[in-house]
C-alpha cells in the first residue's frame, strides 16, 4: 500500500512538472472565457431591457442561474431598504408642516420634497429635472425696469395648496366645461382636463361686481416646446353687465401658444363711449429675442387698471398699454386648444397702491404682498423686484428712514418650520435692499412666523391676509 501511494505521488510530481503550466493556464484561459461571457450576457440583457422598457425577470435557461441568483439577492436587497424606508418616520413639508411623508411630493399639499433633484409633471405620472430656484438674469433684468406696481390690499389669493387633487377648487365656480386640481412640477394648479375646454371665475359674494375701480390681477402659466404636447388658447375676459358690452365682456385678452414656440398676445377693448374698439396684439414667439415668455419655465402675466387706463405684462415686460376703457365689474378665464399642460396658477387680485410714503406717514409701516417666494422656501420670485425697488427708492430719497422688516406666515403649517422660514426670508429681502444700494445698517430682518396675524386664519382671504411683509419704521 505504501509503494503505490508513493508511485501516485512520484506520477503526480512528474505530470506537474511537465503538464501543470499547460493545465493551469488551459483553467485560466476556461475561466477568463466564462467571465467574458457572464459580461457580455449582461450587457446584451442590458440593451434589451432598455428596449423593451421593464426590467430583466432572469433567464429560463439553467445557464443563466448564477445571474438569476444574483438579481435575486439584489431584489432581496431593495426590499429590505424599502422596508427600512416604511419603518422611517419620513419628511417634512416645508410649506404645510406635514410629517412623516413617504414619496417625491407632501401628502397634504404637494409640494416637492425637500432638497430633491426631481419633481413630476402631471400629478407625477412624468419626472424631470425641477426649474432652477434662481430666475435668469434677463427676467431679473426686466422686472428691475418694469412699471407694474401690484395692489396694496389682497381680495382674493389661491394657490391651491389646501385643494385635493382631482377635486374642483373650492375658491373658484365653473361656468361651462370641466377644470380639476392638478400638478405641474410639484404645483399645484387649476388644470383644463376635458380636452383643454372650461371656463371659470373666482368664486366671489357678487360673482358681477367684484373688481373696483383700481385693481390688479396677477396669475402664471406655464409654457413648454416639445412635440406633440398640443396647442394652448387662453382668453381672460372682463365683463360689466351695468354698461352697454358684447357677450357679456367690455374688454378681453387673447393669448395663444403652440408647442413649436409660436405665440401671439391679442386684446379687444371698448372705448368707455362705446362707439370704437381698440384692438392690437403682440407676437410673442419664442423664436422673436424680444419675447418676454420663457420656455419650460413659469410664466407671470400681469392686468393694472386705473379708473380706465388697462395695461398687460408678460413676465414684467409691458406689452399691452390702453389709455380708455371701460371700466370691468369682474372678469373669468376662458380656457381653448388640447395643450398637455392647460393650467392656471397662483392667481392673485389686489386693490390699486397707494404711495408708499403716504402709507409710512399714516401708519408708520409698509405692508406689502407683492414680495413673493418660492414654495416652501427663501428664494424671491422675480417680480418681487418691483416692490423691492420701490422700497429701495423710498430709502434712497429719505436718508434717514430704517426698517425693521419682518417676514409674516399665514398659520398654516407648524411653528417649526413657519418660524426659521420667515427669518430666511426676511434676511433675503434686507440682502436684496442691500444689494440694490442700501446700507445694512439701516436695515434689520426679523421672522414672525404666524405669531401676529392680522386677519382670521380659517378662512382663504384672511390667510392671504397674514401672508406678508412688513416693514415698520425704527
Amino acid at each position: 500500500m505504501k509503494k503505490f501511494i508513493v508511485s501516485i505521488l512520484m506520477f503526480l510530481f512528474v505530470f506537474a512538472s511537465a503538464d501543470a503550466q499547460n493545465f493551469l493556464k488551459s483553467l485560466g484561459d476556461r475561466a477568463k472565457h466564462a467571465v467574458e461571457r457572464n459580461v457580455g450576457d449582461k450587457v446584451e440583457r442590458g440593451v434589451n431591457d432598455a428596449l423593451d422598457g421593464k426590467l430583466f425577470k432572469g433567464s429560463k435557461n439553467k445557464k443563466d442561474k448564477k445571474v438569476k441568483n444574483e438579481e435575486q439577492e439584489e431584489d432581496e436587497v431593495a426590499e429590505e431598504a424599502a422596508q427600512k424606508g416604511k419603518k422611517a418616520k419620513g419628511w417634512a413639508c416645508e410649506e404645510c408642516g406635514k410629517e412623516g411623508n413617504t414619496g417625491k411630493f407632501c401628502e397634504e399639499c404637494g409640494a416637492a420634497k425637500p432638497g430633491s433633484k426631481k419633481a413630476a409633471k402631471e400629478d407625477g405620472a412624468k419626472e424631470e429635472a425641477t426649474p432652477a430656484a434662481k430666475p435668469k438674469k434677463q427676467t431679473e433684468s426686466a422686472y428691475a425696469k418694469s412699471d407694474f406696481v401690484p395692489g396694496d390690499e389682497i381680495f382674493f389669493d389661491d394657490d391651491f395648496s389646501g385643494e385635493k387633487l382631482g377635486e374642483f377648487p373650492s375658491q373658484w365656480d365653473l361656468m361651462s366645461g370641466y377644470a380639476e386640481v392638478g400638478s405641474i412640477n410639484g404645483r399645484k394648479v387649476i388644470a383644463f382636463t376635458d380636452e383643454g375646454f372650461g371656463e371659470i371665475q373666482p368664486l366671489m359674494k357678487d360673482q358681477q361686481h367684484f373688481l373696483p375701480d383700481v385693481f390688479t390681477l396677477e396669475f402664471d402659466v406655464y409654457y413648454e416646446i416639445g412635440d406633440g404636447l398640443g396647442g394652448d388658447e387662453l382668453e381672460i375676459a372682463f365683463g360689466n353687465p351695468d354698461l352697454p358690452n358684447w357677450n357679456g365682456r367690455v374688454e378681453y385678452v387673447c393669448v395663444s401658444f403652440r408647442d413649436d414656440g409660436y405665440s401671439r398676445y391679442g386684446w379687444t377693448v371698448q372705448k368707455p363711449n362705446g362707439g370704437d374698439d381698440i384692438t392690437g396684439e403682440k407676437n410673442l414667439s419664442l423664436d422673436d429675442s424680444s419675447s418676454p415668455l420663457k420656455d419650460g419655465e413659469w410664466n407671470h402675466f400681469a392686468f393694472s387698471f386705473n379708473k380706465r387706463a388697462f395695461k398687460g405684462y408678460v413676465n414684467g415686460i409691458r406689452v399691452m398699454s390702453v389709455p380708455t376703457a371701460k371700466v370691468p365689474s369682474h372678469f373669468w378665464f376662458n380656457h381653448g386648444g388640447q395643450y398637455k399642460y392647460a393650467c392656471i396658477s397662483n392667481v392673485r387680485m389686489a386693490k390699486g397702491a397707494v404711495p408708499l410714503y403716504d402709507r409710512l406717514a399714516s401708519d408708520g409701516k409698509i405692508i406689502t404682498y407683492a414680495i413673493t417666494f418660492e414654495t416652501g422656501k427663501a428664494d424671491l420670485k422675480p417680480e418681487s423686484i418691483v416692490e423691492i425697488n420701490r422700497i429701495a427708492k423710498l430709502m434712497k430719497d429719505n436718508p434717514a428712514i430704517e426698517f425693521e422688516v419682518q417676514g409674516h406666515c399665514d398659520a398654516t403649517g407648524s411653528d417649526k418650520v413657519n418660524d426659521p422660514l420667515s427669518q430666511k426670508r426676511a434676511e433675503a429681502i434686507v440682502a436684496a435692499l442691500v444689494d440694490q444700494g442700501i446700507a445694512k445698517t439701516r436695515l434689520s430682518a426679523v421672522g414672525k412666523g404666524s405669531h401676529v396675524p392680522i386677519a382670521d386664519n380659517k378662512t382663504d382671504e384672511g390667510r392671504a391676509k397674514n401672508r406678508r411683509v412688513e416693514f415698520v419704521k425704527k
